[in-house]
């Protein structure tokens, strides 16, 4: 069994299409998505080229997960800290 991270642009909605283009791939245990971080964790027996090719079939941007991508994600997370962007109000 492997385990595959990617990196997949998403809105709300496509949490939904991401999972059903995975859904017609055989060998696929489990799905995990992370909304925040945009980032996915497929876990089965299919291939991680075929993963990726089935998500950008369903227009979607993905890429596999790299150590750039955390380190851009925990400065994403630190910037917004440091300049209270978490409190912010629209009203």
């Amino acid at each position: 069994m492997e385990t595959v991270e990617l990196k997949v642009e998403m809105v709300g909605i496509h949490e939904k299409r991401l999972r059903k283009c995975l859904s017609k791939l055989k060998g696929i245990e489990k799905v995990e998505v992370d909304g925040n971080s945009q980032k996915v964790v497929v876990t089965g027996y299919a291939h991680r080229n075929k993963i990726l090719k089935a998500i950008r079939r369903g227009g979607l941007k993905a890429d596999f997960w790299s150590a750039q991508n955390e380190l851009l994600n925990a400065y994403a997370s630190a910037s917004y800290v440091n300049f209270g962007f978490n409190n912010f109000n629209f009203s």
